[in-house]
């Protein structure tokens, strides 16, 4: 019976599968299989023990594998008895030969570690890509930009979807920096000195990773060093963060008395069991909500690199539930990103009574900056204006009619100049220019 969300509700087939129990073993299996190719290149074993062994990993079950492990109760001694078992003649003997178990457990972490950098590569390009054709298509969507909840001086909607592009590109750029740090596996031994491979044990290591397509560290213990796994951990956690940002965006413009963007809604969904009209944003909740167990992810991890001496096994228990879960879980949050953005709809009507709702008052800025420019002093203009919008705000009139009565103002500004200054359109500044910009620099990423 399932019991974890993540098993019936959550998460793609291609993420979970990372992470199965079939194909942790493959994972296994192959690093055994390529430390015995390496042993037998440097004469350390028989040929024919490597062959052989290469050969008995193609039929080990996983059955079998867990029926030896709750006999002696230690996983990994449990698939070397399963591969040993598999092998004819005398070559059982030479496998795992001069190895540990994380030895054999975290360079099967990296290959699937890879494994999971290649499905979110693929993820966070489509996520740029649907991001940067978003701020293309409302590069001129001008919208109430808005500071403290509060509607400040207009904006954009593509400044809004290219500063989130931005943030998707630096994650990549991130992950790709952070590649041969996280996939690299070790043939170290023990307690790191690879003292059971003799002489051979740096090369014996190097070869093996060459087999695997990974790099190996440099010095390790017993284990591979969890700042590298923390720093992967942490970068999954910063990625749901900016998916959690936007959905926080989105759930905000979508509230019903802003109503300016909205999720796609089906034909036959239903958003309330009890208020037949409702049209919620789970899906941008749903982007929220898991993002906090991403997040969560990080400390535990950060944790797992303050190990005893030259390891202990606190790590280990952990580890099982992070990798998987923060994985498959950030994916998940990705493949909704994508689906939600890609799919939104805009409500122009609604975007443009927002723009208006404040009747000038968010477009003071604009008249201070021409009135300083008309040789009133900077602060003096701040003044004048913020008068102004005082007064107007609280007779509920339009600041154009207020700027009309003050002198000052009429002296320097027309009311065709004022009346230009508060029209939101006007004053976008180089938001475009900059969406273009950004879209030039970053499509190069996706292509």
């Amino acid at each position: 019976m399932a019991i974890h969300p993540i098993e019936y509700r959550y998460g793609t087939a291609e993420m979970k599968y990372v992470w199965e129990e079939v194909n942790r073993l493959d994972k296994l299996l192959s690093v055994e299989a390529a430390l015995a190719k390496a042993e037998a290149d440097v004469a350390l074993i028989p040929s024919e023990a490597a062959d052989e062994i290469s050969k008995a990993i193609n039929s080990v079950d996983l059955g079998r594998v867990k029926e030896i492990e709750d006999e002696i109760h230690h996983d990994m001694m449990a698939i070397v008895l399963a591969i040993s078992e598999k092998c004819s003649d005398d070559a059982g003997k030479w496998v795992h030969f001069g190895a540990t178990s994380n030895d054999i457990l975290d360079t099967a972490t990296a290959l699937q570690i890879k494994d999971a950098v290649n499905i979110f590569e693929k993820k966070l390009k489509r996520l740029l890509d649907v991001l940067l054709k978003q701020a293309i298509d409302h590069k001129y969507t001008v919208c109430a930009g808005r500071t403290h909840g509060q509607i400040g001086v207009p904006t954009t909607y593509g400044l809004k979807f290219a500063i989130w592009a931005s943030e998707v590109s630096r994650h990549l750029e991130r992950l790709d920096q952070m590649k041969p740090r996280i996939t690299v596996g070790q043939m170290t031994g023990a307690v790191g000195t690879q003292a059971a491979f003799g002489k051979q044990g740096i090369t014996i290591q190097k070869l093996t990773m060459e087999y695997l397509g990974i790099a190996p560290v440099d010095v390790s213990n017993q284990i591979i060093q969890r700042d590298r796994h923390a720093e992967f951990v942490m970068w999954m956690a910063n990625v749901v963060t900016t998916l959690d940002k936007i959905g926080i965006a989105i759930r905000t413009l979508q509230r019903s008395e802003i109503a300016e963007i909205e999720e796609s809604f089906g034909k036959n969904q239903v958003g309330s069991s009890t208020m037949p009209h409702k049209r919620n944003p789970i899906k941008s909740e749903q982007i929220c909500g898991l993002s906090r167990i991403v997040r969560s992810m990080v400390e535990p991890q950060l944790l797992n690199n303050t190990l005893w001496d030259e390891r202990d096994l606190t790590n280990s228990s952990c580890e099982r539930i992070v990798f998987p879960e923060a994985c498959v879980l950030t994916d998940h949050i990705i493949k909704l990103g994508i689906d939600v953005i890609s799919n939104l709809r805009f409500y122009p009507d609604n975007i443009r009574r927002n723009l208006n709702l404040m009747k000038g008052l968010n477009m003071g800025e604009a008249v201070m900056i021409e009135l300083a420019k008309k040789g009133v002093g900077r602060q003096e203009a701040h003044e004048i204006v913020r008068s102004c919008a005082m007064k107007a705000h609280e007779t509920d009139r339009h600041l154009k009619d207020t700027l009309l009565e003050n002198r000052t103002v009429s002296i320097h500004l027309s009311e065709r100049e004022i009346s230009r200054l508060v029209t939101p359109d006007m004053y976008i500044g180089t938001a475009v220019e900059q969406i273009e910009i950004l879209v030039s620099k970053l499509k190069p990423m996706i292509e």
